[in-house]
C-alpha cells in the first residue's frame, strides 16, 4: 500500500482528469528558507537516480530497529532500507534485492537483522546489510511484525493470523497456529519462548500470548475494542499495547490482564517501544490531520505529548518507532521522515529536507541551474538551485492563500535569470532575476493553468484545465491573450519558436498551429486517453505521453504531427511528464516512480531504476546525461547517467488487501 495518508486535505482529480493529480489545500506549519544537502555517500548499490530531497530518502519508512545509539537500520516502501552506523551523521541506502514495501525490522545486534513485508517477503542480513538475502517464508500473505531474540529465534506475524517461526536464524521458517484469520500487526518476544502478539478487525482488539516458543498461542482478554497495530515488552510481565482511536494498553502479569492507560489522544496509534518497565514512546497520526509523539517515564500512568520537533510543511504521519535506551531513538513515518532523539524525546531532531508537499514541474536552464514548483500553503512551493541541486533555497512568490494554498503545476525557463510560473486559479508569475523576485501578471482566466512553455523571452503559452484554456503572449507575459480551441481540457504545451506549437490533453487531443496560435488545427493521435505531456526537438520531431488507468501512452511524430505513431514501452503506469534534449534521447515519468529512456527516439524504452514509489511528475535535462524529476511528497531525484546500475528484482503486485495501518 502506497500514500495510504495524504497529509493535508487533497482533492483528487482522478474522475475528472484520469490520473491522480492532486490538488492540495489545509494548514501549514510555520516556514522559512532552507537549505538542504545530501549526506547519502555514493556506492554500488546506490540507484541510477539519486534523492536530493527528502533526505536521506522519500520512500515512506515503514519500520525501524535502533540497535545502539549510533547504529540503526530503517526499512518502508519500494524494498526501501536505509541504514546509519554513527548516530545518523550519515546514512546508506542499501540493496534490498525487492521493491515490495517492508513493514518492520529486528536487529539483535548491529550485524544480525530481519526484515519482513509484503506477499510473505522476508530479507535476512549478518554483515549489517551490505548483503540482504532472501528467505522463504512459505506464504504469500503480507508480513506486518518481526521479533528477533537472538541470533537465531525469531517469529514474524501478518495479515490473516499468519504466524512464522525461526529457530536457525531464517534458513528455515515454519508456520505456527495463531487461532485466528483476523491481521496481526504487531509482536514482540521478551526471551526465545516467551511473546505476545496484537492485531484485531473492527470493534474487537486480538492478543495472543505464547511461553513455549509459539507451540502454543492463547487468546488474552482485554478491554479493547479497537485494531492494535503494535506492542512491546521488556521482559515477560511488562508491557503495552496500542491501537486505533488512541488506545493504550499496559499489563504488569504477562498479560492476564490488560488495562486500558489514558493516552490524551484519539489519532490512531501505530508504534509502541519501551527500553524499560518505565521508560516508553509511542507514535501516530490522524488521517487529514498530523501525528503524535507520546513519551512516559512512569509505565504509562502519564503520557505527556512530545512537541519539540519541526518537520517542513506536507508529511506528519509517524508509523514506527524504536528506542535502544531510555534517551536513544528514532521515529520514522511518511514520505521518509526521520526523527532522532539522543536524550528521550526532550529534542527530536529531523533530517535536512526542504518540503515534503507535492513538486509538479521542474526546468533546468544547464546543469546547475534549475527551478522547481508546486504545493505550499500559503504561498505556493518555489525551490531555486544554481549547484545542480546540491542546495535547494526556497523562494518567495508573493502570494498567499491561508486558507487553501496555492499550487504552481507549470514551471518554464529561457535562461538563467528569465522564467515563469502557472498555477491556481489562472496565476502567472515572472521573474527576471532568476527568482529573486517575481512579480504576477494579468491572465483574464481562473483556469487551473498546468502547463507553460517559453520559445524566447518573449513569446510563450499556457494552457488550462478546466475550460481547454490557451493563452499566448508576445511581449513576456505583458499581455496574455486567449486563443480560442475546442479542447475539454489541456495539461501540455510546447513551442519549438514564435510560430510552431503543440498543445495536448483530454480524449488524446493534439492541437498544432504554425502561426502563433492565430490558428489551431486539431491532430489525429490515434487513441482516447489522456495526454499530459509533450516535448518537441524540432518542428518536426516530438513526443507525446499519457495514459490512463493501467495503459502508458507514448506517441511520436517525425512529421510536424501529420502522423503520431504509438511507441511500444515496458510500463504501464500513467505518464505525467517527458523531456527530450534531441531527437533520439528522452526520458519519460509518471506514476509510481516510473521512469523510461530511450537513446534511439523511442523505438526502444528501457526502465530505469528510480528507487522509488513516489508519483513523478515533472522531468528536465539541460544536457543529455544530466537531469532532474520532480514529484509527490517534495521528491526531487537527479541522474547523471554513467551507464547501467543494478536494479531489485520487481516482484509481482498482487491486488491490494485494505488494511487499516499505513
Amino acid at each position: 500500500m502506497t500514500n495510504t495518508r495524504i497529509p493535508l486535505t487533497i482533492l483528487s482529480l482522478t474522475a475528472v482528469c484520469g490520473v491522480a493529480l492532486a490538488i492540495h489545500t489545509g494548514h501549514a506549519r510555520s516556514k522559512s528558507t532552507v537549505a538542504i544537502s545530501s549526506k547519502v555517500p555514493a556506492g554500488s548499490s546506490s540507484p541510477h537516480w539519486r534523492w536530493q530531497n527528502p533526505l536521506p530518502q522519500g520512500n515512506s519508512l515503514r519500520g525501524a530497529s535502533v540497535a545502539s545509539a549510533n547504529t540503526s537500520t530503517l526499512v518502508g516502501d519500494y524494498g526501501t532500507i536505509v541504514r546509519t552506523t554513527d548516530g545518523g551523521n550519515n546514512w546508506t541506502i542499501q540493496f534490498s534485492g525487492t521493491t515490495q514495501t517492508l513493514w518492520a525490522v529486528s536487529f539483535t545486534d548491529s550485524s544480525n537483522g530481519t526484515a519482513v513485508g509484503e506477499v510473505g517477503t522476508i530479507l535476512r542480513t549478518t554483515d549489517g546489510g551490505a548483503h540482504w538475502m532472501t528467505q522463504p517464508s512459505g506464504t504469500v500473505l503480507n508480513l506486518r511484525a518481526v521479533s528477533f531474540t537472538d541470533g537465531i529465534s525469531g517469529t514474524a506475524v501478518g495479515e490473516g493470523g499468519v504466524i512464522l517461526r525461526t529457530t536457525d536464524g531464517g534458513n528455515t521458517w515454519g508456520p505456527q497456529s495463531s487461532g485466528t484469520a483476523e491481521s496481526l500487526f504487531g509482536v514482540s518476544f521478551s526471551d526465545s519462548n516467551t511473546g505476545t502478539a496484537v492485531g484485531g478487525t473492527f470493534g474487537q482488539s486480538e492478543i495472543f500470548r505464547t511461553t513455549d516458543g509459539g507451540e502454543h498461542w492463547n487468546p488474552q482478554a482485554n478491554p479493547g475494542t479497537q485494531f492494535l497495530f503494535d506492542v512491546s515488552f521488556t521482559d515477560t510481565n511488562n508491557g503495552t499495547a496500542v491501537g486505533d482511536q488512541g488506545t493504550i494498553l499496559r499489563t504488569t502479569d504477562g498479560g492476564n490482564s490488560w488495562v486500558p492507560q489514558t493516552s490524551g489522544t484519539t489519532k490512531t496509534l501505530y508504534g509502541v517501544s519501551f527500553t524499560d518497565e518505565n521508560n516508553g514512546t509511542v507514535v501516530g497520526f490522524e488521517f487529514g490531520g498530523t501525528g503524535i509523539i507520546l513519551r512516559t517515564t512512569d509505565g504509562g500512568k502519564n503520557w505527556v505529548e512530545q512537541t519539540s520537533y519541526s518537520l517542513p510543511q506536507g508529511a506528519n504521519s509517524f508509523f514506527a518507532v524504536s528506542f535502544s535506551d531510555a534517551n536513544t531513538g528514532m521515529i520514522v513515518g511518511e514520505a521518509g521522515i526521520v526523527l532522532q532523539t539522543a536524550n528521550g524525546g526532550q529534542q527530536w531532531s529531523s533530517e535536512p529536507s526542504v518540503t515534503f508537499n507535492y513538486l509538479y514541474g521542474v526546468s533546468f536552464t544547464d546543469a546547475n541551474t534549475g527551478t522547481a514548483v508546486g504545493y505550499e500553503n500559503p504561498d505556493g512551493t518555489i525551490l531555486r538551485t544554481t549547484d545542480g541541486g546540491n542546495t535547494w533555497l526556497r523562494q518567495s512568490s508573493g502570494l498567499s492563500d491561508p486558507f487553501d494554498g496555492i499550487n504552481f503545476f507549470g514551471v518554464n525557463f529561457v535562461n538563467a535569470n528569465v522564467g515563469t510560473i502557472v498555477g491556481d486559479d489562472g496565476i502567472i508569475l515572472r521573474t527576471t532575476d532568476g527568482g529573486s523576485n517575481w512579480v504576477q501578471q494579468i491572465s483574464d482566466t481562473t483556469d487551473l493553468l498546468y502547463a507553460v512553455h517559453f520559445s524566447d523571452e518573449n513569446h510563450g503559452a499556457t494552457v488550462g484545465f478546466l475550460n481547454g484554456t490557451i493563452h499566448r503572449t508576445t511581449d513576456g507575459g505583458q499581455s496574455w491573450v486567449p486563443q480560442i480551441t475546442d479542447a475539454t481540457g489541456l495539461l501540455g504545451v510546447y513551442f519549438v519558436d514564435a510560430n510552431i506549437g503543440t498543445v495536448v490533453g483530454n480524449d488524446g487531443a493534439i492541437l498544432r498551429t504554425t502561426d502563433g496560435g492565430q490558428n489551431w488545427t486539431p491532430q489525429t493521435s490515434g487513441t482516447s486517453n489522456q495526454l499530459r505531456a509533450v516535448s518537441f526537438t524540432d518542428a518536426n520531431t516530438g513526443t507525446v505521453v499519457g495514459g490512463d488507468f493501467g495503459v502508458s501512452t507514448i506517441l511520436r511524430t517525425t512529421d510536424g504531427g501529420q502522423t503520431w505513431i504509438s511507441q511500444a514501452n515496458p510500463g504501464t503506469d500513467v505518464l505525467l511528464g517527458v523531456f527530450f534534449t534531441d531527437g533520439n534521447n528522452g526520458t519519460a515519468v509518471g506514476q509510481l516512480g516510473t521512469i523510461l529512456g530511450t537513446t534511439d527516439g523511442g523505438q526502444t524504452w528501457v526502465r530505469e531504476e528510480s528507487g522509488t514509489n513516489q508519483d513523478l511528475y515533472g522531468v528536465s535535462f539541460p544536457e543529455t546525461n544530466t537531469g532532474t524529476a520532480v514529484g509527490a511528497f517534495g521528491a526531487i531525484l537527479r541522474t547523471a547517467a554513467q551507464g547501467p546500475t543494478p536494479r531489485p528484482t520487481v516482484t509481482p503486485r498482487p491486488r491490494p488487501t485494505p488494511a487499516p495501518r499505513p
